[in-house]
């Protein structure tokens, strides 16, 4: 049995069913044999779940019945990082930003900057045309999150390497702003 991101008393009382109905229910409704979206449809037009809802109960189906792994969406697989830094989220913002500066902690890497909103987040493709979102947060003290979301990946190796290697990374960028 896949660990669940959700207990049975928070699902029962958003959707009025424990895990071990909806899974008694999308095997009768032939889930193991349909798609995302189709059982999706299912627990939202048959059985009344609110959209997210739908999306959780579906992921955690397919992740019980070995259909999903962990790490795994439609699109491939996804790896997330984040971390706090200690500077203003401007700051953070600029050395993404700045060619030069990034290149001080991240290296040369190829990407390209599909849409950038100021102080708040970047949608980059990565040189090997993977996807990478960004997101840039303040939070008390003067301090900022970074996140970093890595998508596109074709393994739960490639979720591995990605993890590293943007732990490492963020670990240079905290610690290049952090000195400024």
């Amino acid at each position: 049995m896949a660990m669940r991101a959700i207990g049975d008393d928070a699902v029962r009382k958003a959707t009025g069913r424990d895990w071990s109905e909806w899974l008694r229910i999308l095997d009768k409704e032939g889930a193991r044999k349909r798609s995302h979206q189709e059982i999706v449809a299912i627990v939202g037009d048959k059985y009344g779940a609110t959209p997210w809802w739908q999306q959780m109960v579906t992921v955690t189906y397919e992740r019980e019945r070995g259909l999903r792994e962990v790490h795994q969406t439609a699109g491939g697989y996804v790896a997330n990082v984040s971390r706090t830094i200690a500077a203003p989220v401007d700051e953070v913002y600029a050395a993404w930003t700045d060619g030069r500066r990034r290149a001080r902690w991240l290296g040369r890497e190829k990407l390209t900057v599909r849409k950038a909103s100021d102080v708040k987040s970047l949608r980059i493709t990565w040189g090997d045309d993977t996807n990478v979102d960004v997101n840039f947060s303040t939070k008390d003290g003067g301090r900022s999150v970074v996140a970093v979301e890595h998508a596109k990946l074709a393994s739960k190796d490639a979720v591995a390497e990605k993890k590293e290697f943007w732990s490492a990374a963020l670990a240079r960028l905290k610690a290049l702003v952090e000195s400024a």
